[in-house]
């Protein structure tokens, strides 16, 4: 008679236990869809950047783009951190880009660099988004352009400027 006692607490122990490893399990695929879905999210806007990028250095380098006038000044140029001047002077180079809430943005600055004076430089800043306007990607390209050589360096910019 004391094993029939024993038994249904034991059940309800293990059944409870199999809930509690099944609700974490949930949990945990949730997390990683989410995760996942922010990371291909993160992708697209890497991506409509790039092509940003590439397609507004190219035009510069094929001189079919409107070039902005050398600064007096030697240095990298700061303008694209800055909100007002990205917002006003950038250009969208495609009308819209697959899953991405807006189009893409680039912004070119020329750069007067002090130890090639004959070179015409410009700093490429590009902005590509994804499904929200929190999901960015910030690529820059250092244009060199001496006579008929085309130097290009590029990099990501890290922490969005604003």
């Amino acid at each position: 008679m004391s094993q029939r006692g024993v038994v249904l607490p034991v059940v309800l122990l293990i059944v409870s236990m199999m809930l509690a490893t099944a609700a974490a399990w949930f949990e945990a695929v949730l997390f990683e869809a989410r995760n996942a879905g922010a990371v291909i999210d993160q992708l697209r806007a890497f991506r409509a950047a790039e092509a940003a990028l590439v397609l507004c250095s190219r035009a510069l380098a094929d001189g079919t783009a409107m070039a902005p006038p050398a600064p007096p000044q030697p240095g990298e140029p700061q303008g694209w951190r800055r909100q007002e001047p990205f917002e006003a002077q950038a250009k969208a180079p495609v009308r819209s880009w697959p899953g991405s809430v807006r189009p893409p943005q680039c912004f070119v600055e020329a750069w007067r660099i002090e130890a090639r004076p004959a070179v015409r430089a410009f700093l490429v800043t590009a902005r590509g988004f994804g499904s929200t306007d929190d999901a960015q990607s910030w690529l820059q390209m250092q244009l060199v352009l001496d006579g008929t050589r085309i130097e290009r360096h590029w990099r990501r910019v890290v922490a969005r400027p604003f």
